[in-house]
């Protein structure tokens, strides 16, 4: 054993507590002594120790009492049992109270010492799944959705909802969402947790490599299958598959997909049997499937059995009030990744962040606040810090154009009409036949709207 661990001797004949002492001192470790059950409590009250030793029998209280009230006050120690009397009825109480494993006297030296550094690797194991798991929380806490606005608040409900099902759910919405995101949320959320969530965009592989990702391939298969491959079905196996970009399959995918959902088995690429698979299916898209199915694109089975319940998420341009919280989300989030102290960002640049349309939506938006944290020279991000398409002159998103005094639509109109009539001249060198070519409206159609225009010249002849 490499590591220096604290051990713990529970034992009422002080020649074995010597003993155990002694042999665990020269292995490097940290070794305590006691002659029964009460002091071991308070000695594990008031210290940590990695593994107790314990005699099962010992006058007074016994070793499977010290163990049962351990559990309490040192949940994460190891402990093993030693006992003089080989019986299968003493083994199995001690293991059914929670010890590592059991000796009987006598033994050798070397048995005990890898009992007790197989029961350290337990202990190591445990302790990193638990570091794990609570990064897993953080990492879970970190791509939260955030906002507070009505339309993504539905959103939550949803998710909570499905969550806890096992039904197959359909993600739609525009490019940059969040739809991923979604698809963790409800992955995170289930009875799945502990379990993988595999994702793959199905629009980003070409067909023949997509069918080896999701299913895997034999040896020998294709050219270059040089050995057996476990596919993306098998790699989720009691978890999630998140398929990105459904709408993007081939219809000969498509069906294999299906029969892969309505029979929880697949085959891999070059195999000649089923394998059964337990996985939830979240598939996501930014097309109208239902479009698509009409148009005999998409299978209209397959979109049924993908299309159990539905979470259509709003684009940014809809949930406006959640780009104050979004990004101050993201500037957090960067300014820790950057090493960069810009604490918020001041009102000009808020507001125009509010204007703009966002038509990247979500992630359109994490691209400007992580530029802006970059090039930042300040402590709060300013107008200087935001992409140049942000800070063209003139409305930068969905604000009104009607004043409310109302507008002359006709009369602008005629001046949109007349800045085209000009320039699609201007661009033809005054010949009209070239300029109405231009517009694609007839030579007819444009001599008219240039007399109602008054744009026409009388002396003219073209």
């Amino acid at each position: 054993m490499s590591e220096r661990v604290r051990i713990l001797v529970v034992d009422d004949e002080r020649s074995m507590q010597e003993f155990l002492e002694i042999f665990f001192r020269r292995e490097g470790h940290e070794v305590a002594t006691v002659g029964d059950v009460d002091a071991a409590l308070v000695a594990l009250e008031t210290d940590d120790f990695d593994v107790v030793i314990s005699d099962i029998q010992m006058p007074g209280r016994s070793g499977l009492e010290l163990l049962r009230e351990a559990r309490t006050l040192a949940p994460e120690t190891v402990f093993i049992m030693i006992t003089a009397f080989a019986s299968t009825e003493t083994a199995i109480e001690a293991m059914r109270e929670g010890a590592y494993d059991y000796i009987t006297k006598p033994f050798k030296v070397e048995e005990i010492r890898i009992t007790v550094e197989k029961a350290l690797e337990k202990k190591l194991l445990r302790s990193e799944n638990q570091r794990l798991k609570s990064e897993l929380r953080s990492t879970r806490r970190e791509r939260s959705i955030v906002g507070t606005s009505l339309a993504i608040q539905r959103v939550f409900e949803l998710v909570d909802q499905v969550a806890e099902t096992k039904t197959n759910v359909l993600i739609s919405g525009e490019s940059g969402t969040g739809k991923e995101l979604v698809a963790r949320a409800v992955h995170d959320r289930s009875q799945r947790s502990e379990a993988p969530f595999v994702a793959i965009n199905c629009g980003a592989i070409p067909e023949n490599l997509l069918e080896s990702e999701l299913f895997g391939h034999v040896k020998g298969a294709f050219t270059g299958a040089v050995q057996n491959k476990a596919g993306l079905f098998e790699a989720a196996e009691k978890g999630t598959l998140f398929l990105d970009e459904i709408g993007e399959l081939t219809p000969t995918l498509q069906v294999k997909l299906l029969r892969a959902i309505q029979e929880k088995r697949i085959r891999r690429v070059g195999g000649m049997r089923d394998e059964p698979v337990d996985v939830r299916i979240l598939a996501a898209t930014n097309q109208r499937l239902e479009e698509e199915v009409a148009a005999g694109r998409f299978r209209e089975d397959l979109y049924y059995r993908l299309n159990v319940i539905q979470i259509v998420l709003p684009p940014l341009r809809d949930r406006v009030d959640d780009i104050p919280l979004l990004v101050l989300y993201f500037n957090e989030k960067y300014a820790r990744e950057l090493d960069r102290h810009v604490t918020g960002i001041d009102d000009a640049a808020l507001q125009r962040l509010c204007e703009y349309p966002f038509p990247g939506n979500v992630r359109e938006l994490e691209n400007v606040i992580e530029r802006a944290v970059a090039l930042c020279r300040r402590e709060v991000i300013g107008l200087e810090a935001l992409p140049p398409n942000l800070l063209r002159p003139g409305p930068a998103g969905p604000v009104s154009r009607i004043p409310s005094d109302g507008v002359d639509l006709e009369g602008l109109v005629a001046e949109y009409e007349k800045g085209l009539l000009r320039e699609a001249l201007d661009k033809t060198d005054g010949v009209k036949k070239r300029a109405a070519a231009l517009l694609g409206i007839s030579f007819r159609s444009f001599r008219y709207r240039l007399e109602k225009l008054h744009l026409e010249d009388p002396e003219d002849p073209d």
